[in-house]
């Protein structure tokens, strides 16, 4: 039981600061942000809805919108409504977002081989799945 709780310790304490430790390298937007342009970049057309965000960076919608709105205001992403349902919203990565994210994998990538060794490829796979897994038994529990 106490490894349990040993490991949920250690999992928030290693998000803390590699967050922080992140930040310091990605050039003037926080990791979140980043997380944001990430999946946005990576999204058919640049473009998601706000639901569909949330869910990929793990926040309610009420969260993302007030995660969007200092994005919104520096143009690294914009809103554009939906013709078809009012209810719904995109959130489009702008070019100035897609710069500044270009910005941030360039230092992410040098960051990362200061860090990991090119051998590490596997085990950081199998890390990433068991990671995954657990995030999503926690989610939906």
């Amino acid at each position: 039981m106490i490894q349990n709780i040993e490991f949920f310790i250690n999992i928030a304490k290693f998000y803390s600061i590699l967050s922080k430790s992140l930040e310091w390298k990605l050039g003037w937007i926080w990791f979140t942000d980043f997380i944001v342009l990430y999946y946005l970049n990576n999204a058919p057309e640049n473009k998601l809805k706000r639901i569909e965000l949330a869910e990929k960076v793990w926040l309610t919608a009420s969260g993302v919108t007030r995660l969007l709105l200092p994005m919104e205001k520096i143009w690294l992403v914009s809103k554009e409504s939906n013709p078809n349902d009012a209810r719904v919203s995109f959130v489009i990565l702008t070019p100035g977002g897609k710069n500044k994210l270009e910005e941030a994998l360039e230092r992410i990538e040098i960051y990362g081989n200061e860090i990991f060794s090119s051998d590490s490829n596997n085990e950081i796979k199998d890390i990433n799945k068991f990671l995954t897994e657990i995030g999503w038994k926690i989610m939906w529990k």
